[in-house]
């Protein structure tokens, strides 16, 4: 069986635990994760689906916004990830965005974000949890509500940004109990699935381990036809 060439993409330095369970749940289902890394060049690379993985606060210059936070922003990492999410994007890969990796593909295809949602929560906490303590309200007739076969789930949450506007060709698939969007979709590509809680935390949770098996399944098809 073939085995697609994941490309997890991340800060130059940190994030070790996200990289480690992210690329471990790749493996799981037979693909061989790359981590790609702001010095290198994404078009030096041969990868067949992306994970974007969650981290600082995307840069609001990305977005034609002004700072409203103070910031906590990482341009190169901005840079690279643009720059895969066009690659991938330009050669309709499977791509799965994590909590800012969400964020980005959103801005990427021309969306905004809530740089503060602290003023927005009115049924849930801002408190920030390893742990599947809040809730996700998926949306029918959505990829999403097909794949979990519930409306409801429970999920985690560790940021305290998000997105408002969606980008062009992206439908909410899913909202916390206060309304905020915590997954956007793209019915039109094979797999293009943002999503705002961290699955790789996870992991032990079925439907969570899953939404690594599609995306491998979906880079495996496209390794396939290429």
């Amino acid at each position: 069986m073939a085995r697609p060439v994941i490309a997890i993409t991340g800060p130059q330095r940190g994030a070790l635990g996200p990289r480690w369970c992210v690329a471990l749940a790749l493996r799981l289902y037979g693909a061989r994760p790359l981590q790609l890394r702001p010095d290198q060049h994404p078009q030096d690379y041969s990868f067949d689906g992306v994970v974007v993985t969650g981290g600082h606060d995307i840069d609001p210059v990305l977005y034609a916004a002004e700072p409203e936070v103070v910031p906590k922003y990482d341009q190169a990492r901005d840079k690279l990830e643009m720059a895969v999410i066009d690659q991938a994007l330009k050669s309709q890969l499977p791509v799965l965005g994590i909590c800012r990796g969400a964020q980005l593909l959103n801005v990427y295809r021309g969306g905004s974000l809530y740089q503060d949602l602290r003023q927005r929560r009115r049924k849930t906490s801002n408190r920030r949890t390893l742990l599947p303590l809040k809730t996700l309200c998926i949306q029918p007739d959505t990829w999403l509500y097909l794949f979990m076969g519930k409306d409801r789930t429970r999920i985690n949450s560790l940021h305290n940004q998000a997105i408002n506007a969606t980008g062009q060709g992206f439908v909410v698939a899913g909202r916390d109990l206060d309304g905020i969007i915590q997954a956007i979709e793209d019915p039109d590509q094979e797999f293009l699935l943002g999503v705002q809680w961290h699955p790789e935390f996870l992991i032990f949770m079925r439907q969570q381990r899953l939404l690594f098996k599609a995306l491998v399944e979906a880079s495996r098809k496209k390794l396939a036809v290429s």
